[in-house]
């Protein structure tokens, strides 16, 4: 490049940054004289129950501080639309990325242009490389969750990276549905899958991929439901992307429901209140009015929201139905009880008396706001649910009409996930992801010991990146006072039918109603080593480009042979019918991060990431 065209990129570049700061500089003025308008501060009540035309009427408006008299519904796509526009107009937040080499270490650094959030990612310790003949058994447990890929979208979408090591691997992996086979036995409540091919991520390695598949219910099939919609509308709830998206988000839930189906409706603030008790699923008109009534404002009493959910769950019990509290907040609990340990015992208490705990969250640095990703997260692990960060009203669509029976239906408890390594064929493997998942190798057989959950239709991967004993590639040294190789391959004939396994997959699962849980095992050969990566199928392809993805923007010290041009390349190639477009969405992201973490590198040249 010369030096005239250097002159015009740096002029150029300096004119899109300053246009895109005095742009916030005037949207942010434009927000504060929103939040500097007085607002309504009516005292809460609870509106008791009577019939489902009056538990919707205008005048239980004073319920909450926060139902107002009844505003014009809005268009049910205005709020998509905002976003569209919105996420047209990307920030220039040089990403938060950050670049380790062997000597030089700027983890803390951020290059966001953006202004700072409170909002809370926990950050975990990946994990590292396992020696199988020290080592050889990997347990944990499954993750439905897709949380950490839309926060991931959202904030790309701002113009941003994620911190390092907050992105949830197996979160992205599991966001998307893969064409693994159906059960074919009605007593399993999920099909098992594997497949082997070299990796992506270093030479002369392999990607193991265990995929499992449980059985489908269209959703006229699902059992009664008793669903209690926990709606934060504290003040942070004002804008488009969060109390508006939330309403629209519950009326799609809602047209999914039939006249078996119970449905409550509590608010919270500083206070809570009861909005709707126990009305029929399909009394859409009591729903949407109930909705269309609510405003933001006050502070965030979660904890006291919460509690008068599951008592509404409880009233409105439904033997061998589906018993569900949905929060949807934006943010942190400021309010009550703060404590997230206490929180987070308190649902999973409930869990064990039947009644689950699904999380969805809105909007991201919004204000004071403090989205706290993590506590969401975790509220949902221990409470037998699942988490989703709804952003869009296409993710709205997504989680709460396409994938309702999974939402709604659990159709396998606990689920734990062992495997075994063979230290004959094997010498180091590495678990991509699911680090707050992780068990203790006893923990398998203890029924005690909580698990995540299966919901109908749902697809779970994982994903193990391993070495052979014939591998160049290989991360340790044997050690000098332990069983040669030779030895462990000597020890392996005398096992013959163990000689050639890879390793041995285990899972156990508590069937709906029982206590006691079951064990499926599969042997994985190395016969189903594909010589090829472009042989494994598309699933196996893009899970590996998307799992490729997590890790590069956690900054993985163990990927040293791909980068987003490699893992573009490998996505495209592998779209497959990508009914509703997500895969090319993804696609698209991928693209952009690329954009955005080129924009750090140049803007901070000396730290250039060097894998090591």
């Amino acid at each position: 490049m010369n030096n005239t065209h250097k002159q015009l990129t740096s002029s150029a570049l300096a004119i899109v940054i300053s246009a895109i700061i005095i742009s916030g500089c005037a949207q942010e003025s434009k927000d504060s004289a929103k939040q500097s308008q007085p607002q309504s501060t009516s005292k809460i009540q609870s509106a008791s129950k009577t019939d489902s035309s009056a538990q919707a009427r205008p005048e239980l408006s004073e319920v909450a501080g926060l139902v107002m008299a009844s505003e014009p519904q809005a268009d049910l796509y205005q709020g998509s639309k905002e976003l569209h526009r919105s996420a047209k107009v990307m920030t220039s937040s040089m990403a938060q990325r950050i670049v380790s080499s062997q000597h030089v270490s700027v983890s803390d650094r951020n290059f966001s242009l953006a202004p700072t959030t409170n909002d809370k990612f926990e950050s975990v310790v990946q994990n590292g490389n396992m020696v199988a003949g020290e080592t050889p058994v990997s347990t944990f447990s499954i993750d439905v969750d897709t949380g950490s890929y839309s926060t991931t979208r959202r904030l790309i979408n701002q113009g941003q990276l994620p911190t390092k090591n907050t992105v949830r691997v197996e979160e992205l992996v599991n966001y998307f549905s893969y064409d693994y086979p159906v059960p074919t036995n009605s007593e399993q409540p999920f099909s098992v899958n594997t497949e082997l091919a070299p990796s992506p991520y270093n030479a002369d390695t392999q990607l193991l991929r265990i995929g499992l598949k449980g059985f489908d219910v269209a959703p006229d099939k699902l059992s009664a439901s008793n669903l209690v919609l926990l709606l934060d509308v504290s003040g942070s709830m004002s804008s488009a992307d969060k109390l508006p998206l939330l309403k629209q988000a519950m009326l799609m839930l809602s047209q999914q429901l039939s006249a078996q189906d119970k449905v409550s409706i509590v608010v919270y603030a500083g206070a809570s209140g009861v909005v709707l008790d126990g009305v029929a699923g399909n009394d859409f008109t009591a729903i949407k009015t109930a909705l269309s009534q609510l405003n933001a404002q006050g502070g965030t009493n979660g904890s006291q929201g919460i509690q008068l959910a599951y008592q509404l769950a409880q009233k409105h019990f439904i033997e061998n139905g589906s018993n569900r509290v949905i929060l949807a907040t934006d943010g942190d609990f400021n309010l009550g009880m703060t404590d997230h340990q206490q929180l987070v015992d308190f649902v999973a208490s409930r869990s064990k008396k039947g009644i689950g705990l699904s999380t969805l969250g809105f909007g991201l640095g919004s204000g004071s706001a403090s989205y706290n990703d993590h506590l969401l997260e975790q509220l949902s692990n221990k409470a037998n649910g699942q988490y989703a960060f709804i952003d869009t009203l296409n993710e709205a669509r997504k989680v709460l009409v396409d994938q309702l029976s999974a939402t709604l239906l659990t159709i396998a408890h606990d689920v734990k996930v062992q495997i075994e390594f063979n230290p004959a064929v094997v010498s180091e493997y590495r678990l991509i992801g699911y680090e707050n998942r992780l068990l203790n190798r006893s923990d398998f057989n203890n029924d005690a010991v909580d698990a995540g959950e299966i919901g109908a239709g749902h697809t779970v991967t994982a994903l193990y990146e391993i070495r052979y004993n014939d591998s160049h590639n290989r991360l340790v040294d044997p050690l000098r006072y332990t069983a040669t190789e030779s030895t462990q391959i000597d020890d392996a004939k005398v096992h013959p039918h163990t000689a050639n396994e890879v390793a041995y997959l285990k899972l156990r699962y508590k069937a709906i109603g029982e206590q006691d849980s079951q064990l499926i095992t599969y042997p994985i050969n190395r016969e189903q080593q594909l010589t090829h990566l472009h042989q494994a199928s598309d699933d196996f392809r893009f899970a590996a480009a998307v799992a490729g993805f997590g890790q590069l923007l956690n900054q993985n010290n163990y990927v040293h042979d791909t980068d987003y041009a490699k893992l573009i390349t490998l996505a495209e190639s592998a779209m497959g019918q990508d009914r509703f477009g997500y895969r090319h969405e993804f696609v698209q992201m991928l693209k952009t991060a690329s954009v955005l973490d080129k924009q750090v590198l140049m803007t901070e040249p000396e730290t250039r990431w060097v894998s090591q």
